[in-house]
């Protein structure tokens, strides 16, 4: 009897690690899915403790992580894949700016576009402008062409009203050249005030060969009033990131932003998990002529993390450089010009600021369109690998549209990544009128970039130039076609489902140092997933780029609901925009 009782008690000792107390019980058990993985194929359950994956599988699986206090969701059958990382957009900028724009994204007809500005112009104080900023392409119109300036000055008679395509041209009603105090004899180095035949500005404005002077006209219009305005700006925007899925966009900076005083917002709500989405950043030198001055500054002031450190979810930080080191190194893209000419200075600008980032452990992106750009940026990074100096472990070209073979080579051989956006979704059209049919289908040459085993990203580039859906570049990479309809790439270069998936989550994770951390749903991983509204894999092409998110979590925490989950949205989720009359309040952001 002895004998039976100590063995019952060795047998029980010996199966208690197995038994997990509640402590070690999941926080939240989603079932009933068809869970895309990249590396362990489809699923239908997985569980998730602090914020990470703890174990994905069938539910039998699951269920043993099941306790009393475990968040139970039934997916109800729908696809679920891993959080979608964009590798190249302007997040911070954008919030900073959301509620005072109204978005023509995903807008059907030119006519509706107008109709839009019509009421907005009724509703917009005297002392503020409307104004449509970037995200929309006029071959994505019924009507196939841009507003004329007089539906414009007759949709928005009284009111300052700017309308920017890309950074290509600006649209001005007589209003705002009154108010900007445009005339025949405003220049801007670059760019044209067009004059008509009795030298009067007509309102429109011609990026020649750079966009500084959209930039200026952009800086100069009112901005949101107080930090209140600011703070519940840049929440809206990123709650309307996380409605597509994103659970990261990684920060490549902009002209006209300042480090660190335009972070602070974006840091607050950082601080009070106020944001839906993760948020690495780049740091981009704004000032021309104090670039060298501004990454002195900062490499003193502040360092990328550690890939241990990242291990432990952090959603803000810094990861380098870019995407504008020097503005002599910038290549405008501008497809509806010729290709601008770096200056001849580029070189001896660039090599002392990359030298000052390697020396202070941060990587690099910079802004390079075209190949020739791309040949002299790799000259300096070669010269000063050559030099033996400190040398970073990846490095970023962004864009790379007519990016070579001889220059693909360079980059593979010294560690480069290329992160890639759908700008050709958006200006493929200007770009083959440019440049022919036969060059926009290697513009860019994708599966070049994937055969040689260079890593890979995808983007947007919201919010001046793309939208910031992500499902249409999805619908880019897949189809081979512009938000128009032209299918500009060759075959060679269009991707399967799960690819172009992989460009936006397990591959876009590289470019912010967290391919170990995120990218894929696998235990041990970040617990950043999209429930979406139809299945990505088998839906038919055209209604890809109108994909959405039914449920979007981010390091386990919901930070978006809609449809049958909406219950389980999040209180920020139903925030009003401030001021009152926001374009938001009206229209929303991106038009499904």
């Amino acid at each position: 009897m002895k004998t039976i009782i100590a063995l019952s008690a060795l047998l029980m000792t010996a199966c208690t690690p197995l038994m997990k107390s509640n402590s070690e019980k999941a926080d939240l058990i989603v079932k009933n899915a068809k869970v895309f993985t990249h590396t362990s194929g489809m699923k239908n359950s997985f569980a998730v403790k602090d914020g990470k994956f703890v174990a994905v599988g069938d539910e039998n699986e699951t269920t043993k992580w099941q306790g009393e206090k475990t968040r139970i969701i039934d997916a109800q059958g729908k696809t679920i894949i891993p959080g979608l990382i964009d590798t190249h957009a302007h997040p911070i900028r954008a919030g900073l700016n959301y509620t005072l724009e109204l978005r023509w994204d995903g807008v059907k007809s030119l006519k509706q576009g107008l109709q839009m500005i019509r009421e907005q112009a009724q509703r917009t104080p005297a002392d503020q402008w409307v104004r449509v900023v970037g995200g929309w392409s006029p071959y994505q119109f019924a009507e196939k062409r841009f507003p004329t300036l007089k539906e414009l000055n007759d949709a928005s008679p009284d009111r300052p009203l700017f309308v920017m395509y890309l950074y290509s041209r600006g649209f001005l009603n007589q209003a705002a050249v009154k108010k900007l105090g445009y005339n025949k004899d405003t220049k801007f180095p670059g760019g044209e005030v067009q004059l008509d035949k009795n030298g009067k500005p007509t309102g429109m404005l011609l990026a020649k060969p750079n966009a500084f002077i959209l930039y200026k006209t952009l800086v100069t219009a009112p901005k949101l009033a107080s930090l209140e305005e600011e703070k519940n700006s840049t929440r809206l925007y990123f709650q309307e990131l996380s409605r597509f899925g994103l659970t990261t966009v990684i920060d490549a900076g902009g002209g006209g932003f300042y480090f660190p005083e335009d972070h602070r917002v974006a840091k607050d709500l950082n601080d009070q998990d106020q944001l839906a989405v993760n948020l690495p950043f780049f740091l981009f030198a704004p000032t021309p002529g104090k670039e060298l001055e501004d990454f002195k500054r900062w490499t003193k002031m502040i360092s990328p993390h550690t890939q241990h450190e990242l291990s432990h979810i952090v959603p803000y930080h810094l990861v380098g450089g870019g995407e504008n080191l020097t503005t002599a190194a910038a290549d405008f893209e501008n497809f509806l010009e010729p290709r601008p000419d770096l200056p001849a200075n580029m070189e001896a600008e660039l090599k002392p600021i990359l030298a000052l980032l390697f020396k202070s452990n941060w990587i690099f992106r910079i802004h390079a369109t075209y190949d020739e750009s791309i040949e002299r940026v790799l000259s300096v990074v070669e010269e000063l690998k050559k030099e033996g100096g400190p040398f970073p472990e990846r490095f970023i070209i962004d864009h790379a549209e007519t990016i070579g073979e001889k220059n693909l080579q360079r980059i593979k051989k010294l560690g480069g990544g290329i992160s890639i956006q759908d700008r050709m979704a958006f200006q493929g059209e200007d770009f083959v009128g440019r440049y022919g049919a036969k060059k926009a289908q290697n513009a860019p040459p994708i599966g070049r970039i994937l055969e040689l085993g260079i890593p890979l990203g995808s983007g947007t580039d919201a919010t001046r130039v793309s939208s910031y859906n992500p499902w249409i570049a999805l619908y880019w990479m897949t189809s081979g076609k512009t938000v128009g309809g032209l299918k500009h790439l060759s075959s060679e270069n269009i991707l399967s489902r799960e690819k172009a998936l992989y460009a936006l989550t397990q591959g876009a994770a590289w470019f912010s140092k967290e391919e170990q951390v995120k990218g894929d749903i696998q235990p041990g991983k970040v617990a950043d997933f999209a429930i979406l509204n139809v299945d990505y894999f088998t839906v038919p092409e055209e209604k890809i780029k109108n994909i959405y998110s039914v449920l979007t979590v981010r390091a386990g925490k919901v930070r978006h609901g809609d449809a049958e989950f909406k219950s389980l949205a999040p209180q920020e989720q139903f925030i009003k925009a401030l001021p009152s009359w926001s374009p938001v309040n009206y229209f929303g952001g991106y038009q499904l």
